[in-house]
């Protein structure tokens, strides 16, 4: 059993999960779902915007396992937000999906110009019992300032981008002050740190791959992640981050290693 956090409407979410975005269109991401659940993952994190929605609920149905077993994410993209059209578009992501349910709704970017009426459909998924927990992507603390006066309900989640070359510790720490838990996706930053000495030290250190090390180094932040991969090895591997733990003062060391790098937008521009 991977480790849950308790969100802050009392459901656990597992700590870790599979991230099926695919930059390259074409893999078999049934398959990946598949084999992520064989080995032991709940939580399957999809989206409107990665037009797998299908290939995911046809996995969770091929898996066997009971729907209830399974964590399930999906988000609304940017085109279809507003409240009518977050309504519909979460109606199709139900359909894409064959489920009645899912576990956690979020916004995918703060569109500024509907950001506040696609927070109150959320609410109103939630209300209804259709979403099991409610939250947003890729907020940092003025898209929330912005929320409070209209919102009734605190967001579950927040999913960021999340990595020590990607740290923001006053985003993580504004979030964990207001209950929201932190998820964060591209731990393993695309690939494109591996050749980091300091990484590759620290995983020889611990006889691990740097893309473990990325990993363990997220959920010693106290985050969810949810590595993306489409390799049965690569999957299993990834999940093989629970027989130890990074000392003190290599989180410390790996903390310092900021440099902006990103594989996503940046948040502020969505001001």
């Amino acid at each position: 059993m991977l480790p849950s956090i308790t969100l802050n409407n009392g459901i656990q979410m597992p700590q870790l999960g599979l991230g099926v975005y695919d930059p390259q269109p074409g893999h078999d991401i049934r398959q990946a779902v598949l084999w992520a659940l064989e080995l032991g993952y709940r939580l399957i994190d999809t989206a409107a915007a990665y037009h797998n929605e299908m290939e995911v609920g046809q996995a969770i149905r091929d898996s066997g396992l009971a729907r209830e077993d399974i964590f399930l994410t999906t988000k609304v993209w940017n085109d279809d937000q507003g409240y009518d059209n977050t309504l519909k578009a979460f109606e199709e992501s139900l359909r894409k999906l064959n489920t009645d349910y899912v576990d956690l709704y979020l916004i995918h970017w703060p569109v500024r110009e509907h950001r506040i009426q696609t927070w109150k459909a959320l609410e109103k998924i939630y209300t209804e019992g259709k979403a099991r927990a409610i939250g947003v992507s890729n907020y940092y603390a003025p898209h929330f300032e912005e929320l409070w006066p209209h919102t009734s309900i605190v967001p579950a989640v927040n999913q960021i981008e999340l990595s020590p070359y990607c740290h923001l510790p006053e985003e993580l720490n504004y979030c964990r002050q207001r209950g929201i838990q932190i998820e964060g996706y591209a731990p393993l930053v695309r690939g494109l740190k591996s050749d980091d000495p300091r990484l590759i030290s620290i995983a020889e250190k611990y006889n691990k791959s740097t893309f473990q090390v990325l990993i363990r180094w997220t959920l010693q932040q106290g985050a969810i992640t949810i590595p993306k991969s489409v390799s049965k090895h690569r999957i299993a591997a990834n999940i093989d981050v629970f027989d130890f733990e990074l000392s003190a003062e290599d989180v410390a060391e790996m903390n310092t290693w900021h440099d902006d790098t990103r594989i996503a937008w940046n948040p502020m521009e969505f001001l």
